[in-house]
């Protein structure tokens, strides 16, 4: 990055090999890369073919519903109001059908049959694994660290590998921890080398510390296996993607589909659950329409160092008041970059053995959202950014506009909720010039309410048609406990969306006003375990959705707003409660659909087992009085 140093004065440099220094070329926004390594194709035929199945569709949809909405709200004049209700249902209409268009070409795909993976021969590679942490839990971290280096000496060693624990860590207890740890792993015998070391100021964040690492030791290894510290992965997970990047000279990037695992709380386990059901097939979709012009999300993915370094350093953002602004959600940015400069991203949704864990509560999941938002939406100010192939432009005007999408939906929710009162109005079947004969109402037009019926059944189409395919798919369903279960479990996760959506409509509204008058959202490692918070917390974090949930019920009492409003505004209401239920512990729950169970919290995976394990030995070992610290009596 533009005027990033590394720190010199960095801790522990004895835990670390001699340095191999790998420059990092300067890049700018303004302009294209000095020099391409190499052109790939920016179109191909099969790319095309999939972008096409996947574009056209929403896109063609989406038009028609605007027409038809259209030609409903003309037959009795076009308001203002109307007009708006129109350019919002484009906008949100479209990223719906989007994720249902992914769905159904996933499917496609997946009834074609799945290629062939290479086996051809490749050379040895040396392969870094980067552990970037800022105040963590060191037994977690480095219990994960010493379940992975185990899983990793049991395979075919046709690479070398070791792991970096590179930290940022503040504070100076839990810094001494991470020493302790360390020294602990490094004692042990281990075919796998594991480094450490601190630096003294965590310049540009996460960004800055990968970058340092690359600047004074990147020479020396060809790949970088970037983990956060909640990140766990097979030693079969770790060399197929040094297998994949080994055999694709053109690859710079190949990110993983991480899967959520560790879960014992209802919000935690119902994003796990729903990661588990649907989400494998959204980035099958995601897959096969980005190509070469994959994404990247800052962990879990394998990148050639040199190709990172050429072309992936990332230059600041011109904030307010003409300041330098770091780029927060830099992932994106950096596969752009890469990108550009003729490295291919890709993405490899069937790896398996890639995992990482989830907030545990609603609030701990809105906190990480709201730093996820801020950082997004500064990608707009890149859309215009020389170089960008369109696809990774896609890739973060979409990643923006998942938080836009929900200021979007609250107004077009209010709006048309105000609309329907007004134009329901009883149908007259009969009129005084010809009395005798009635004028039955065209069943042509388009009905305000099942347009709301339409929209909530497009929002779970990409859930049910997931499911289904689960369900009807020999022995899936057996792996989530029985059909019955996983049919029950699959209407109570739907259910807790439902419930829970309108709250985090709210909290990203809430979070994109937020980022647009600039107000900063201060980083925080993320609660990786359970937490349950007070009542007043929850009424101080919540009170917005209360007070609004309480404007919507008197504005449908008053006949203001439609009645069709009402699910919305009771899930407001009950913001504080369902918050304090989201933390419930509901892994050991006697009804077992409420468990939300996937087949990884049915049967754990080896290296889970190794991790917790590994996790209770290192928090033994710190937390025992050291030695010559019990007073002798």
């Amino acid at each position: 990055m533009d005027g990033l140093t590394p720190e010199m004065s960095d801790t522990n440099e004895t835990w670390m090999p001699a340095e191999t220094p790998l420059p990092m070329r300067a890049q700018a926004f303004s302009r294209r890369p000095d020099e391409a390594r190499r052109t790939i194709p920016r179109w191909r035929l099969g790319a095309i073919a999939w972008r096409v199945g996947a574009f056209g569709p929403p896109l063609l949809i989406t038009l028609s519903l605007i027409y038809g909405i259209v030609q409903w709200f003309g037959s009795g004049g076009f308001t203002l109001q109307e007009g708006i209700v129109v350019t919002l249902v484009g906008l949100t209409f479209v990223w719906i059908s989007l994720s249902v268009s992914a769905v159904c070409i996933a499917a496609l795909k997946l009834w074609l049959g799945r290629g062939r993976e290479s086996d051809a021969p490749r050379a040895a590679q040396r392969v870094a694994l980067l552990v970037p942490v800022y105040n963590e839990c060191p037994w977690d971290v480095l219990g994960n660290v010493a379940a992975m280096r185990r899983e990793l000496a049991r395979g075919r060693k046709r690479d070398d590998y070791a792991f970096f624990i590179l930290s940022d860590t503040r504070d100076p207890e839990i810094a001494a921890e991470e020493e302790r740890a360390v020294a602990q792993l490094r004692q042990e015998a281990g075919e796998i080398p594991v480094h450490y070391r601190r630096r003294t100021e965590n310049t540009d964040k996460k960004v800055g510390n990968i970058n340092d690492w690359i600047a004074r030791w990147g020479a020396d290894w060809d790949a970088m296996v970037v983990l956060d510290a909640d990140s766990l992965m097979t030693g079969a997970a770790i060399r197929h993607l040094s297998d994949a990047l080994a055999r694709d000279p053109d690859a710079g990037l190949i990110q993983t589909f991480p899967v959520l695992i560790s879960a014992e709380t209802l919000f935690g386990r119902m994003q796990q659950f729903a990661t588990s059901v649907y989400g494998w097939l959204l980035a099958e979709g995601l897959a096969l329409w980005s190509g070469s012009e994959g994404n990247y999300w800052g962990h879990n993915a394998i990148i050639r160092t040199k190709a990172f370094a050429d072309s992936a350093q990332l230059p600041y953002l011109r904030g307010r008041g003409g300041k330098n602004e770091l780029i927060l959600s830099h992932d994106f940015v950096e596969a752009g970059m890469l990108r550009r400069a003729g490295w291919a991203v890709r993405f490899l949704p069937r790896a398996g053995g890639s995992f990482e864990e989830t907030p545990s509560s609603l609030i701990d999941f809105v906190l990480r959202d709201r730093r996820w938002c801020q950082g997004n939406l500064q990608h707009l100010r890149l859309l215009t950014a020389r170089g960008f192939h369109p696809i990774s432009r896609f890739h973060m005007l979409q990643g923006a506009f998942a938080y836009l999408l929900s200021p979007a939906w609250f107004v077009l929710l209010v709006i048309w909720s105000a609309i329907l009162p007004m134009t329901q109005a009883p149908v007259s079947y009969f009129h005084a010039s010809n009395p005798l004969y009635p004028v039955w109402p065209q069943m042509s037009e388009m009905n305000g309410v099942w347009f709301l019926v339409f929209i909530y059944f497009m929002l779970l189409l990409p859930k049910v048609a997931a499911a289904a395919l689960l369900f009807f798919t020999k022995g899936v369903a057996r792996l989530y406990g029985g059909a019955g279960r996983f049919a029950l479990t699959t209407l109570f996760e739907i259910a807790l969306a439902i419930i829970y959506a309108p709250i985090l409509m709210v909290q990203q509204t809430a979070a994109v006003v937020r980022a647009a008058l600039g107000r900063p959202n201060p980083w925080a490692p993320q609660q990786r375990g359970n937490t349950s918070y007070s009542w007043s917390t929850l009424i101080r974090f919540h009170w917005l959705e209360t007070i609004l949930g309480v404007v919507m019920v008197t504005g449908m009492a008053t006949g203001v707003l439609s009645a069709w409003l009402a699910p919305v505004a009771v899930s407001l209401i009950l913001a504080v409660p369902l918050s304090r239920l989201s933390s419930v512990r509901v892994a050991d729950s006697s009804l077992k659909p409420l468990r939300l169970d996937t087949p990884l919290s049915l049967r754990e995976p080896r290296v889970q087992t190794h991790a917790r394990a590994e996790r209770a030995r290192l928090h033994a070992l710190l937390k025992a009085p050291a030695p010559g610290s019990i007073a002798a009596e």
